[in-house]
């Protein structure tokens, strides 16, 4: 398990860690597995600028930029560049080989680069609107941490990987279909017991805080295993490129989902 919390947190964070003892397919799945808890750092930061967009200290648009320059900087902006090479990847062309080689490049092209414009401002303007209440922040906090569940998602086994190399190659097929299927139920058990709670603090229906905070899980997950789809058919494959762009395809998604629930819902 340490191996795993080493890996997941010296991956998906800038947290400075020491190495893992053991890189085996365990420590692998584990950090898979674990790669939702990763965001906790970021969400602690989501909730105090929620707090203060709240309380009108802050405004909640500049809650929500700040929101997600720390995100990146909190991932070292790994799952951007992921979003950013896989979209200029599919866009090459429907030779695997052609993506795979534009993917591996560090340049950024007019569609990597269009994909990272609507992606951050369709977060952006979705966080205004959430950051500004109680049960928005916590909607968008369900919606960070469950975003990261493509991590798992994306090494279901049976899932292949698209290079002979690289995070992919390591991750690809380290989780079970059954345990995949347990963490996102606990995911959503959890979500549904926070919604309940921020439904009891406020004048909301604890009952429909609780399901739009489950929809908003719901959501992630989907969002996640339509990007993993997508890739596996185009590129053969997942890689790390396509890991860090179901994480941003799903807050995307997620985000949205909890903004118009929180619309709904007030």
């Amino acid at each position: 398990m340490r191996d795993a919390w080493r890996l997941a947190l010296g991956t998906f964070t800038a947290l400075r860690v020491g190495p893992p003892r053991r890189v085996d397919e365990r420590a692998l799945g584990g950090a898979m597995l674990l790669a939702p808890l990763t965001a906790v750092p970021a969400a602690v930061v989501w909730a105090a600028l929620g707090l203060l967009a709240g309380a009108t200290v802050v405004p909640s648009a500049v809650a929500a930029g700040l929101a997600l320059v720390v995100t990146a900087l909190v991932s070292r902006a790994l799952h951007l560049d992921g979003l950013a090479d896989l979209a200029d990847g599919l866009t090459s062309g429907h030779d695997p080989a052609r993506s795979l080689e534009v993917m591996r490049r560090g340049d950024t092209g007019p569609a990597g680069a269009a994909a990272l414009l609507l992606t951050v401002l369709l977060d952006a303007a979705c966080l205004g609107t959430l950051l500004a209440t109680g049960a928005g922040t916590s909607l968008a906090l369900t919606a960070l941490v469950a975003s990261r569940l493509a991590c798992a998602v994306s090494a279901r086994h049976g899932i292949p990987a698209a290079r002979a190399e690289g995070l992919g190659q390591g991750v690809a097929g380290t989780v079970s279909r059954p345990t995949l299927r347990l963490l996102v139920a606990v995911a959503a058990v959890v979500a549904a017991c926070v919604g309940w709670l921020v439904g009891n603090a406020t004048e909301l229906s604890p009952y429909a805080a609780a399901a739009a905070h489950v929809a908003v899980v719901a959501t992630a997950a989907t969002a996640s295993v339509a990007v993993r789809r997508h890739a596996v058919r185009r590129l053969g494959g997942v890689t790390g490129d396509v890991i860090g762009a179901a994480i941003e395809v799903a807050l995307a998604a997620a985000l949205v989902a909890a903004a118009v629930a929180v619309t709904a819902l007030t």
